[in-house]
């Protein structure tokens, strides 16, 4: 019966004789199946017997059954099928809760699942599945290891602000290093389309009174604020539908602030959210009840009951000045990390007597400087107000509901090392921006995992930077629909919790993971080779709070990046689970070079499906590699 639907099939593109490479690729994606050009050039090479670069049908069908016929399927279809040949109904429902998980199979989704991906009429209409359906159905979007569940937006949405891990961008506008490169309306453009929802725009006096968008004291090119601000209000919601923060790093003289303010007015106009929502009067709104909406994070003057007062007045030459107040003993933020060595003890006692030797001496502790801000541009600051970050102390005793601080990588990791406890208490509270430290002008990435870990809201990155934070950053915001929204677990968020990264879990609740690595689909070949080959390893790491980190490797398959096979399984016993990361990364080994990247995927662990997976691959620059896959069995218990 198979053979006489693939005849049917192909039969017409050979009535002229033997067929080409290219034809021989338009037929394979004729027949639903997907497969890389350099691989399909390899295999075609290696059944053209006469080397005239075409093919008899005898020969397509060969090189059909290579690429399509994977052994590993055919075995799993093998188990269950009852005589080789076909799977019945049944069959399928037994393969979909014993090996899928399926807790809901029923019959009829197993006769949906034929109904889609059985191409051979008669199986299809006696409801049963040949070899063919089953690998359309393995290869299909369905057997993601991804589950489907977490590409809506499925979390509860009503949560104040700081509830939520958000998708931050750091320098948005610059597309290369911090000194000397380009600034960019893709840059806003394209953070807007990966679903980043806080942007950062540098904000500096431009001529004839228009504010120009750059870094400044560097040789950075300009852009045009208003330019900018066209551009985040045409892509702000292409892909999701929640608040975009605009984080202005504001240097412009009072005058060019009003320029600002009238631009956000006039250009975004009802998306501003220029005042403070009824029911949100004293506590920070939801991402849903902002839907649609774009705020200003920058300096601000006075309350919020202020701001509504002078609704509609003109404040027009209107400034105010304030003093903002700065640690004279802030450490620098590039001084190098804490090393390990060094207890908490021993650096609060270094912190207390550094402080105490000031007092003693007479000398301030804090330095004050003048800020004048006009107030056209104070006023459309409501709920995310930016407050210099004194102490958490400080935080506690006086901060603001609608006031959030932005600390430097060092200087937050510092306290995370010291403070664990007391910043998570200020996450719970107040949001609060991490952003890369000043020596990084080469727009390289911190890990943003460390600062996830103490429920950091906006874990500012340089989005144009690919490597491993961002393929974190990519990875957690794959959740919650890709909404660049994902609700913080119970523990970062409930007063009661005693939670802290850095000790043991009292009352975690651990799973243990298991994933046997199977085989590798079309991988990418190496960049040194001239056909379809590479010296093949799997690394799978996993990232969470310091007692989950883990990282295990295969053994390297050689010159073999068409169909690896490794059947290794490895284990990971994972305590915070809510906060675990699983990346997968391809490479070619090389010894002399040091390993080639091929591809990797990043996702949440608790988004992960079990039972037998593909796991599609990407590229450095985050493209798709399709159909470059893993594939592999998982399982987890809790």
């Amino acid at each position: 019966m198979e053979n006489k639907w693939f005849l049917s099939m192909i039969r017409d593109d050979f009535r002229g004789g033997k067929i080409n490479l290219e034809k021989t690729q338009k037929l394979l994606e004729k027949l639903n199946i997907r497969c890389n050009y350099i691989h399909v050039k390899s295999i075609f090479k290696d059944n053209d017997r006469l080397k005239q670069g075409k093919i008899t049908i005898e020969e397509f069908r060969s090189i059909y059954r290579i690429i399509a016929h994977r052994e590993e399927v055919t075995e799993i279809f093998n188990t269950y099928s009852e005589n080789r040949k076909i799977l019945l109904e049944k069959n399928l429902v037994q393969f979909l809760t014993q090996e899928q998980y399926s807790v809901e199979m029923t019959k009829t989704i197993a006769s949906e699942i034929i109904e889609k991906y059985e191409p051979i009429e008669e199986v299809k209409q006696a409801h049963q599945m040949s070899l063919e359906g089953f690998t359309r159905y393995m290869d299909s979007s369905e057997c993601l290891l991804f589950d489907n569940k977490c590409e809506r937006t499925y979390q509860n949405m009503n949560h104040p602000l700081n509830d939520y891990f958000i998708s931050s961008s750091h320098n948005t506008y610059l597309i290369s290093d911090q000194l000397v490169g380009p600034s960019d309306i893709w840059g806003y453009v394209s953070a807007l389309v990966k679903g980043c929802r806080c942007l950062e725009i540098d904000c500096w006096d431009g001529s004839q009174n228009e504010p120009v968008v750059y870094h400044g004291y560097t040789l950075t090119s300009k852009l045009l604020f208003k330019t900018v601000i066209q551009a985040i209000r045409k892509y702000a919601f292409i892909t999701s539908d929640y608040p975009v923060v605009l984080s202005l790093e504001n240097h412009c003289s009072p005058s060019q602030q009003e320029v600002i303010a009238h631009n956000l007015q006039s250009i975004l106009g009802e998306t501003l959210l220029s005042d403070v929502l009824d029911e949100f009067l004293d506590k920070l709104p939801s991402p849903e009840a902002l839907k649609f909406k774009i705020l200003v994070r920058n300096k601000k003057i006075g309350t919020l009951r202020e701001t509504r007062e002078r609704k509609g007045t003109d404040k027009h030459g209107q400034i105010e000045e304030y003093e903002e107040v700065e640690e004279t003993d802030q450490e620098d933020e590039d001084d190098d990390e804490v090393k390990e060595s060094e207890t908490e003890d021993i650096l609060k006692d270094n912190q207390e007597k550094e402080m105490e030797s000031k007092r003693v001496a007479g000398l301030p502790l804090f330095k004050k400087k003048r800020v004048k801000v006009a107030v056209a541009l104070s006023d459309l600051v409501i709920y995310t107000k930016a407050e210099k970050f004194r102490s958490f102390q400080h935080s506690r005793l006086h901060q603001q509901f609608n006031e959030s601080n932005s600390i430097g990588e060092s200087k937050a990791r510092k306290l995370s090392k010291l403070q664990a406890q007391e910043f998570i208490l200020h996450t719970r509270k107040f949001i609060t921006r991490i952003y890369p430290k000043a020596t990084r002008t080469d727009s390289s990435n911190f890990n943003p995992q460390e600062f996830w870990n103490i429920g950091c809201q906006m874990v500012a990155l340089n989005f144009q930077t690919p490597g491993l934070p961002m393929d974190l950053q990519t990875g957690k915001f794959l959740d919650n629909g890709g909404s660049g929204y994902v609700l913080k677990p119970d523990f970062l968020r409930d007063n009661k919790s005693k939670f802290n990264p850095n000790k043991a879990p009292i009352d975690s609740n651990p799973i243990t993971l298991t994933i046997r690595l199977i085989s590798g689909i079309q991988l990418p070949p190496s960049h040194h080779s001239s056909s379809n080959k590479a010296d093949v390893i799997v690394i799978i790491e996993l990232f969470g709070v310091p007692n989950d980190q883990a990282k295990h490797q295969t053994r390297v398959i050689k010159k073999n990046a068409f169909s690896p096979r490794w059947n290794e399984t490895f284990t990971f016993i994972i305590q915070v689970p809510e906060l675990a990361l699983i990346r997968f990364v391809v490479e070619n080994q090389s010894l002399i070079a040091g390993n080639e990247f091929l591809g990797q995927y990043t996702l949440p662990v608790l988004c992960m499906n079990k039972g037998y997976r593909r796991v599609p691959l990407f590229s450095k620059m985050g493209e798709s590699l399709e159909p470059a896959s893993l594939f592999l069995y998982v399982w987890y218990v809790r």
